[in-house]
């Protein structure tokens, strides 16, 4: 199945203004008809579309243009987009949390500090799904409501599963070890 090009009217524009194509090809490329085309440049139909330039959108060649150019029987082809389309596996989304399970959050964040020291701030915060500045509010023990937090294992409410947080730990353990390298190195 030929598709016609993204914006098929603002593309014959600029075909018709640009280039040396029939009639008939453009309008077979944009699916418009031959009389919409002779239209456009005779400056009766289309007015006001500003061109679209098939080349920058990536729906043509300027070798094609050349090529159906020099030869009036032979039809523009669209250019194949060659696109990646990577898995939405790999891609994290961002999970629901109920209402009832986000006042645990701050707790599962206490537990995390408590059990876990080595994990940065920033970790437990993307774990936990709270800010940075409360995860520190938290380890200082300047957290608003600090004194009625109870250290909760945030893996055990489902805040996360269990292999995120071993990443985050495995991550944490690198970090320290190339840290300990570089203190060695510059002594």
């Amino acid at each position: 199945m030929n598709e016609g090009p993204l914006m098929p009217m603002a593309t014959a524009v600029w075909l018709v203004e640009n280039t040396s194509l029939t009639f008939k090809q453009i309008s077979e490329f944009c699916k418009l008809h031959e009389v919409e085309i002779q239209g456009i440049a005779d400056g009766e139909v289309a007015k006001g579309i500003v061109g679209y330039n098939p080349i920058i959108a990536g729906q043509l060649t300027r070798e094609e243009i050349e090529l159906s150019s020099k030869d009036q029987d032979r039809p523009l082809s669209m250019r194949e987009n060659k696109v990646e389309i990577r898995n939405n596996e790999e891609k994290k989304t961002k999970k629901y949390i109920p209402l009832s399970k986000r006042q645990d959050k701050p707790d599962s964040a206490l537990w995390l500090i408590k059990q876990h020291s080595i994990l940065k701030d920033s970790q437990i915060a993307k774990l936990v799904g709270i800010t940075k500045n409360s995860v520190t509010a938290i380890r200082n023990k300047s957290y608003w409501n600090f004194n009625n937090l109870n250290a909760k294992d945030p893996v055990a409410m489902g805040l996360f599963n269990q292999k995120d947080l071993i990443d985050a730990i495995e991550k944490s353990e690198r970090r320290l070890k190339r840290e300990k390298k570089e203190r060695e190195k510059s002594k």
